[in-house]
């Protein structure tokens, strides 16, 4: 069985239009100037207004796009194109394949694009608790986008207590995981991370070998 190209795929994703261009571009250099700021002197020292000068926009524009400045931080383009990708997988596969694969592609993409970014990201959500309180915020957006995904896949109503179980178990071991690669010094192989968060929300913790 084989499933559609990859919305991963830069060659494959709907091509924005001129507007929407103009607004990732925006979102993107505010992206990194904060990164870059935050490197240079620290995130508590870094305001919105240092921010919107270095990217060359006002502070009412930083603040348009982003509610708050942790959400510069946090927020990413990711979640729509995890959810086409999760739509494009044959609809016979096992959840768990599915899942598995979509989440491989997921770290790929973040790695890829920018592995230094995910570092700091992470490093910030382990260091800083206003980003770290932020995530657990947000997270509940993303786990209503997952709910939505896991209800299509499985014939259940997306706001059933089963599939909003299972899908902020998820949600919250991937926060989880980020925050242990992190405060490993990021050491580990981030995608074996995952595989062994998914291994344990599939099977259960395992028993110690004695």
């Amino acid at each position: 069985m084989t499933a559609a190209r990859s919305p991963f795929s830069p060659a494959d994703r709907p091509q924005p239009g001129l507007r929407e261009r103009k607004k990732i571009k925006t979102r993107e250099a505010i992206r990194a100037a904060t990164y870059t700021l935050i490197k240079e002197q620290g995130y508590d020292a870094t305001t919105i207004d240092q921010i919107a000068e270095r990217a060359e926009v006002s502070p009412s524009t930083v603040f348009r796009y982003f509610p708050t400045k942790e959400d510069i931080v946090l927020t990413d383009e990711y979640d729509p194109i995890i959810l086409s990708e999760i739509r494009q997988r044959p609809v016979e596969e096992p959840w768990p394949e599915t899942l598995r694969h979509v989440l491989h592609r997921a770290v790929e993409l973040g790695t890829s694009e920018d592995e230094e970014v995910s570092r700091l990201r992470t490093h910030l959500m382990v260091q800083v608790p206003a980003v770290r309180s932020r995530m657990m915020e947000s997270m509940s957006a993303t786990g209503r986008m997952l709910c939505e995904a896991i209800g299509e896949r499985t014939g259940r109503a997306p706001d059933s207590l089963e599939v909003r179980v299972y899908a902020m178990s998820l949600i919250g071991g991937l926060m989880e995981t980020s925050m242990y690669w992190a405060e490993h010094d990021h050491r580990d192989d981030f995608a074996t991370l995952v595989d062994r968060t998914l291994d344990v929300l599939e099977h259960g913790v395992p028993r110690e070998i004695r």
